[in-house]
C-alpha cells in the first residue's frame, strides 16, 4: 500500500518523498490509519520492521490538528525507549518526519548533560524521547511535568523489561493523564509483557507484522562447534576471509566485547567496542564510524543491540550465545534489513549447547552446523603467536590506571603511598628489608647514650610524663570562698596558687 492512501497529511507526505520513501510496510499499513483515529495500539514487531515510522507519522499529523502547545516543563508526546542509542535514532526521524511544522524534538537520556535536559524542558517541547531513568530523575526535581500529555509510545516493551525498568515505568504511568492516547510496541508478547501492556492501554487494536519470536527468513543461520579458547582465532580468520561490508559481534559481557577488541586489533583487525560502560561520546563515535563504513567491526552487548539500526550489515556473529533465548533473535534482527539478505554465525562452546537447545526451540529450527575451516588448528596456532603485546586504547588504560588507583585507595593525581612523588622504588630486590627487625638499629633517642634503650612512655620519670599519661585521681575538696586568687588543697599532687590548673 502507498502512503498516500493512508491519510497521511501533504506536509508529512513531502518528508517521506524527501527520502524516497513511497511504499509502506505492513506494520504501517495496518497501523496508521488506526492511529489517525486516535485508538490505542498493541503492536509485536521486531526492529527493523518501520515501527519507528507507523507510529511517529500519524503521531506528527494529530499533533499539528489538535494545535495546542506543550506547558513548560512539559510535552505533548512522550516516546520512551530502552537505550540511548534507540532513543537517539527515534528523535533524528521525528526530526525528519516533521519537516515543515513547527514541532520542537528533545532527547533525554544518560550520558548526558542533566542541565541541557532541564534547559530543553524548560519552555516545553512538542516530541520527547527518553530513557525511563533519565526521565524519572528530572520528575523527581520537578523539571518534568507529564500532566499535559496527548500521546504516549513505549517502545520495546520486552527489553525495558530485561533491563530491569518496571519500577520506573510504573512511576512515569501514575503522572499521565487519564485521557490520553496510548501505543505498545514489543518484539516479543509472552504473558508477562502482555500483562504488561494491560496496564498502560485501553481497547487497544492489535497489530502483529511476524510470527511470535521467529526470525528473519532472509537471514542465513549456521553453527559452528569449537572450543572456547579457539574462538578468537576462527573469529579472526572469518573476517578475514569472508566478503564483509559490515559485521556486528555480539558478546555476553562488557569486559568480553573489550577483549575481543585488542585481540582483533593484535591480529591487524579493526574494531570498536559499544555497551553500557563507554561514555556517550565514545558510543556515538564508535556508532557513527560503523555507520559511515571507516570501521567494519562493531563489538557490542545485548543492551546495546536495539539501539543500532545501521543498514548494510551483511553478516552476525555470535561470539557467545545469550543465556537469555529472546536476545538471539534481537541479535540476528541487525541483519536482513530493507528486503536485503544476511547471514547470523554463532560460535557455540560445550558449555554453551544448552543456550543453543533453548534457541533452537524457540524459533522452531535446527541452525546448520557448518564445519571448521580446512586447516583450522595450524592457522589457530599461527593466530595465537600473533597475540604478543596486544595494544590497549587510551579508554582501557586510563581504565587500568583507575583500577589501580582503586586497589591503592588513591585518588586520581595522588602519588602512591610511602613513595614520593608517586616515583616506584629502584632499590634491588634484594637490598629492600624482608622483616621489620632487619632494618638495623633505630636512631638513637634525644638525650639518651648510645647503645642504651630508648626509654618508653611508661618507663619515664614521673615528672616526665607525657601530655596524655594517665594522672591517678585526686580527691574531691571544697572550693574555698572568696577570690580566685587563693591557694587551693589539691590531691596527690600538692598545693596549687591562683586555681592555676597547669601540669
Amino acid at each position: 500500500m502507498q502512503f498516500n492512501q493512508l491519510g497521511l497529511s501533504e506536509t508529512v507526505l513531502a518528508a517521506l518523498a524527501a527520502k524516497g520513501y513511497s511504499e509502506a510496510t505492513p506494520i504501517q499499513a495496518k497501523a496508521i490509519p488506526s492511529l489517525l483515529e486516535g485508538r490505542d495500539l498493541l503492536g509485536i514487531a521486531q526492529t527493523g520492521t518501520g515501527k519507528t515510522a507507523a507510529f511517529m507519522l500519524p503521531s506528527i499529523d494529530r499533533l499539528v490538528a489538535s494545535g495546542k502547545r506543550a506547558q513548560p516543563r512539559g510535552c505533548r508526546m512522550l516516546v520512551l525507549a530502552p537505550t540511548r542509542e534507540l532513543a537517539s535514532q527515534i528523535a533524528d526521524q521525528a526530526r525528519h518526519y516533521s519537516k515543515g511544522t513547527r514541532l520542537s524534538v528533545a532527547t533525554i537520556f544518560g550520558g548526558t548533560s542533566i542541565h541541557k535536559n532541564k534547559t530543553d524542558l524548560a519552555k516545553g517541547v512538542d516530541i520527547l524521547v527518553a530513557t525511563p531513568g533519565r526521565l524519572v530523575d528530572l520528575m523527581d526535581q520537578c523539571y518534568a511535568i507529564l500532566m499535559g500529555l496527548e500521546i504516549f509510545v513505549l517502545d520495546e516493551a520486552d527489553q525495558m523489561m530485561d533491563l530491569g525498568f518496571i519500577h520506573a515505568l510504573k512511576r512515569i504511568v501514575r503522572e499521565l493523564p487519564a485521557k490520553r492516547q496510548s501505543l505498545f510496541f514489543s518484539a516479543t508478547m509472552p504473558k508477562t509483557i502482555r500483562e504488561l501492556a494491560g496496564q498502560f492501554i485501553k481497547e487497544p487494536v492489535e497489530v502483529k507484522v511476524t510470527p511470535e519470536a521467529t526470525t528473519a527468513e532472509r537471514v542465513e543461520q549456521r553453527v559452528t562447534f569449537v572450543q572456547q579458547a579457539e574462538k578468537q582465532a576462527l573469529l579472526t580468520m572469518m573476517l578475514r576471509e569472508m566478503e564483509i561490508d559490515r559485521a556486528l559481534v555480539f558478546t555476553r559481557t562488557k569486559h568480553g566485547a573489550d577483549r575481543v577488541v585488542r585481540l582483533l586489533a593484535g591480529n591487524g583487525i579493526a574494531a570498536n567496542a559499544i555497551h553500557g560502560n563507554k561514555s556517550q561520546p565514545q558510543r556515538e563515535r564508535a556508532l557513527g564510524e560503523f555507520r559511515a563504513g571507516k570501521v567494519k567491526i562493531l563489538v557490542a552487548t545485548d543492551i546495546a543491540a536495539r539501539g543500532i539500526d545501521v543498514s548494510g550489515v551483511s553478516h552476525v556473529f555470535n561470539f557467545e550465545l545469550p543465556n537469555v533465548a529472546d536476545q538471539y533473535v534481537h541479535r540476528i534482527g541487525r541483519t536482513a534489513r530493507a528486503g536485503n539478505d544476511g547471514i547470523a554465525i554463532s560460535l557455540c562452546a560445550e558449555d554453551e549447547r544448552p543456550y543453543l537447545r533453548d534457541i533452537e526451540r524457540l524459533i522452531r529450527q535446527k541452525l546448520a552446523v557448518a564445519p571448521l575451516p580446512d586447516g583450522f588448528v595450524a592457522a589457530a596456532e599461527k593466530i595465537k603467536s600473533s597475540r604478543v603485546n596486544v595494544p590497549q586504547s587510551r579508554d582501557q588504560q586510563n581504565g587500568q590506571r583507575g583500577r589501580e588507583m582503586q586497589r591503592d585507595g588513591r585518588r586520581p593525581g595522588q602519588p602512591q603511598r610511602g613513595r614520593p612523588g608517586g616515583q616506584r622504588d629502584d632499590r634491588a630486590r634484594g637490598d629492600q628489608p624482608r622483616r621489620h627487625d632487619e632494618r638495623g638499629p633505630r636512631p638513637e633517642a634525644a638525650g639518651a647514650a648510645a647503645g642504651e634503650p630508648r626509654p618508653r612512655r611508661f618507663d619515664a620519670p614521673q615528672g616526665e610524663q607525657p601530655r596524655n599519661y594517665a594522672r591517678p585521681k585526686r580527691k574531691w575538696q571544697p572550693r574555698p570562698t572568696g577570690s580566685g586568687g587563693g591557694q587551693r588543697q589539691g590531691g596527690q599532687g600538692g598545693g596549687r596558687q591562683g586555681g592555676n590548673r597547669g601540669r
